[in-house]
């Protein structure tokens, strides 16, 4: 039995990767307002990576869910520049659900992730297909160029979780680093081989390795609506990614109790000392107290990182579905489709030709 994965047969070089085809996969929730704009700038770059490449594109809108009139302008948007596929789930199961439908249904070869808030400026996309076509990297990645815009706890925030994640990890996650970014199609068959249902994108395509490139950038801000992360929201979400990707977590909880023993070991020392030199007895209640409470506090907290990981442990048995696809529709390529009719009408002209001439 082998447990690992050759994906080398599907190594791409710059002459076969155009022929693959690259799939945009966009998670949407509530983006109704700016969602027509969006597809319209896609179609523009789709023609040009047309026209430059020869590479076929289709874009995958999974609609997670949402209560506006997200899904209906997602099924009236036309493919008269690119293939569209419009997945709809049945509830709202999260972003990282809906990156892993669209990763599903995708039908060609590279994958490329975006945001649907426009924030991730289509225009890059043709810098990261060229890390792929012409520069040979599996992973082209995006990370935001600097976060002066941000307030200082946020970034104390930030930094603090990738270094928790990254804590003894072989495989670090780069900081700043998001959803955006470009699989080629190995990176894309080894990523769905892994089995798990608790994902965390940002990991998992760290972790499968490959040629990888980062790529700055300064997101554009957003057109229409408001954010849907709010800080509790980022806080679960962060929660989410340490738990499924790392044991840090467990190692802190770890090394947690070993300092808290040494403190209370030297602490019995430091009493032990205090009576033999002095001949005092240290008054023991309000030491025993905040003692009790220290030990109490960091007890709980260690159940709760704990139960954090039973719970993954549990979600992994159940072994359910991570989505429910509501609705697929799909409209090719309308090039693709007048190319196919001439095809089919050229053959019927020639079969009568043939026939007389037989």
């Amino acid at each position: 039995m082998t447990l690992g994965s050759d994906v080398s047969g599907m190594t791409t070089t710059a002459a076969s990767a155009a022929a693959k085809g690259l799939s945009i996969v966009v998670p949407v929730y509530n983006e109704a307002a700016g969602l027509a704009a969006l597809h319209q700038r896609i179609c523009d770059l789709a023609k040009t990576l047309r026209e430059r490449y020869r590479l076929a594109c289709e874009v995958v809108y999974v609609d997670d869910g949402s209560k506006d009139a997200t899904l209906s302008i997602a099924r009236s948007l036309p493919a008269d520049a690119i293939g569209v596929q419009v997945v709809s789930l049945s509830r709202n199961f999260g972003k990282e659900a809906a990156l892993m439908a669209g990763l599903d249904h995708s039908r060609l070869g590279a994958v490329m992730f975006m945001d649907g808030d426009g924030q991730h400026p289509p225009a890059l996309i043709e810098q990261l297909v060229r890390h792929w076509i012409d520069d040979g990297y599996d992973v082209v990645y995006t990370a935001k160029a600097h976060r002066d815009n941000e307030g200082f706890l946020r970034r104390v925030a930030v930094h603090g979780f990738y270094a928790l994640i990254n804590w003894g990890a072989r495989q670090k996650i780069p900081e700043d680093a998001g959803d955006f970014r470009l699989l080629s199609p190995r990176a894309v068959a080894a990523l769905r081989q892994l089995p798990e249902r608790n994902r965390f994108f940002k990991g998992l395509a760290s972790w499968i390795g490959f040629r990888q490139i980062r790529v700055d950038y300064e997101p554009a801000a957003r057109a229409h609506g408001v954010t849907t992360f709010n800080a509790a929201s980022l806080l679960g979400l962060s929660i989410e990614g340490l738990t499924s990707f790392s044991v840090a977590p467990l190692r802190f909880a770890s090394l947690l109790g070993v300092i808290l023993a040494g403190g209370a070991f030297l602490f019995g020392l430091s009493i032990l000392w205090e009576v033999f030199t002095t001949g005092k007895q240290v008054p023991g209640y309000p030491s025993l107290v905040i003692g009790l409470m220290t030990i109490g506090g960091v007890q709980l907290i260690m159940i709760g990182i704990v139960g954090e990981y039973i719970g993954k442990i549990l979600s992994e048995l159940k072994a359910r579905p991570i989505y429910f696809v509501a609705e697929h529709s799909e409209k090719p390529f309308e090039t693709d489709k007048a190319q196919h009719a001439s095809s089919q009408d050229a053959s019927s002209q020639d079969a009568p030709k043939r026939t007389a001439a037989e």
